[in-house]
């Protein structure tokens, strides 16, 4: 299995899972022409994916959903709640996914779960090809027994490190941005992640991926040192998936470091 990432953050989410024929994507937040751009620098025509994965219906997760299925003729997968919030326009193959009712690609399988957070029917995704196991946890109000559960013994997790609570607090976001951000049903902050991770099987785990850095209330060595503090590890062992670049393609079961 590989993995590789457009970007992530509140400007545009996108990432790429790959196993021998399969390649899927989950979410695409970018304009068409961008989306191309940074496909293409990771090597991908966009007509070799498989289909597309949506979490959710917010703006830097779905908005060039849409576009890039009507394209290149691409399926979309989504749950019920996002496909009310109709932010994809008219999709020629599309199939409503519910959680943890999985789909298979070949000999990849892809477990939807739901998740807190302010969307109608939110999900994240654990990917399995029966030998290697990745996990993918963003725009998660707070942590559950629920998620820990479905995300516990992978081999790669990519974990959302928001933001710094200390930043948030004294940032310039405005009050009720800030309790949103912040909220129950918000973004998980550092000390959250690391409190999510520490409460994981950890068994397997051999690299982890913080992810969704607030460019405004985060700093990616404070996400490093949150997540690393838990794992005994150095911080520039965990890795991150920044907001212009992503990361390059990484084998899971290889020694590849994002």
């Amino acid at each position: 299995m590989r993995i590789a990432c457009l970007g992530s953050g509140s400007k545009g989410n996108s990432l790429l899972v790959a196993d021998q024929s399969t390649l899927l994507m989950v979410d695409c937040g970018f304009p068409l022409a961008e989306t191309e751009r940074r496909l293409a620098r990771l090597g991908v025509e966009p007509a070799a994916i498989t289909a597309i994965l949506v979490t959710h219906e917010h703006s830097d997760h779905i908005s060039g959903v849409g576009p890039l299925a009507r394209r290149y003729n691409l399926p979309v997968m989504l749950s019920q709640g996002s496909y009310l919030a109709d932010r994809c326009g008219t999709i020629r193959a599309l199939q409503i996914m519910r959680s943890e009712q999985p789909v298979s690609f070949g000999r990849l399988r892809a477990f939807p779960f739901s998740v807190p957070h302010d969307a109608r029917e939110p999900l994240q995704w654990v990917f399995d090809n029966g030998e290697q196991r990745f996990a993918l946890v963003t725009d998660l109000g707070h942590p559950t027994p629920f998620v820990c559960e479905q995300i516990g013994a992978c081999d790669v997790l990519m974990l959302e490190c928001n933001h710094d609570e200390q930043m948030l607090r004294t940032g310039r976001y405005p009050p009720a941005l800030k309790r949103r951000v912040g909220g129950e049903y918000g973004h998980l902050s550092n000390a959250q992640s690391a409190a999510l991770l520490d409460g994981l099987d950890r068994q397997r785990l051999r690299m982890v991926i913080a992810a969704h850095l607030s460019e405004e209330n985060n700093q990616p060595i404070l996400a490093q040192a949150a997540l690393a503090a838990v794992l005994g590890w150095q911080p520039e062992e965990v890795g991150v998936a920044g907001q212009q670049h992503g990361f390059d393609w990484i084998t899971i079961g290889g020694s590849d470091r994002p």
